[in-house]
């Protein structure tokens, strides 16, 4: 399943809604999102699944990248 990740990109700062970031990683729950993710400096805010229609539309966008770890 492909998983939207919002994070701000540093664990330091305070989240800042214009400062957030986007990614979009495939996993099999959002907890193993995160703990793939665990080794990076990432403020992570939110992990969403994405699929369906949603998911196309995403993929739409330009910047729609699945980050592989």
């Amino acid at each position: 399943m492909i998983y939207k990740v919002y994070y701000q990109a540093s664990n330091k700062d305070v989240p800042v809604r214009e400062k957030t970031k986007t990614l979009y990683m495939e996993g099999e729950s959002e907890r193993d999102v995160r703990k793939k993710l665990a080794d990076r400096e990432f403020n992570i805010e939110f992990v969403q699944a994405v699929s369906g229609a949603y998911l196309e539309y995403e993929q739409q966008n330009e910047d729609y990248k699945v980050l592989e770890i």
